[in-house]
């Protein structure tokens, strides 16, 4: 079994993958092991959309969409460079994600609402995004 709090980001998600679900066990150690410096990272938010493009349509725990709508949000909205926004960067990096597997997931949905809710700001282009997927 992996350890997830020291293992690197890519043995996680590796770990997670193996049976092509992610548990309540498997949300409960990830978030632990995502929150313990107190900040979400690049690596791991591109992880998380790794694991839910890979878990999409599966059993999975339900309090995996939350965790991955929160983390998300997290990476988004407490960074140094924007707090609270959601730049034109930080877009163009929120969509090519998105649309990196071809549709719009209900956790990147939620990721999406939560995001509309919770910034200060959304950059023009996620903005218009955002009514074309319909959300």
């Amino acid at each position: 079994m992996v350890d997830y709090m020291n293992a690197p980001v890519t043995d996680v998600v590796k770990a997670i993958l193996e049976d092509g679900v992610i548990d309540d066990a498997e949300v409960a150690q990830l978030r632990r092991r995502l929150y313990a410096d107190g900040k979400i990272d690049k690596e791991e938010a591109e992880a998380l959309f790794t694991i839910n493009d890979a878990v999409k349509g599966k059993a999975n725990s339900a309090d995996w969409g939350k965790l991955f709508a929160e983390a998300i949000c997290d990476y988004l909205l407490k960074d140094e460079s924007s707090p609270g926004e959601i730049d034109d960067d930080e877009a163009a990096w929120l969509i090519e994600k998105l649309e990196g597997d071809g549709e719009i997931d209900a956790n990147e949905k939620m990721l999406l609402i939560s995001l509309k809710e919770k910034a200060n700001k959304l950059s023009d282009d996620l903005l218009a995004k955002i009514k074309e997927w319909g959300v």
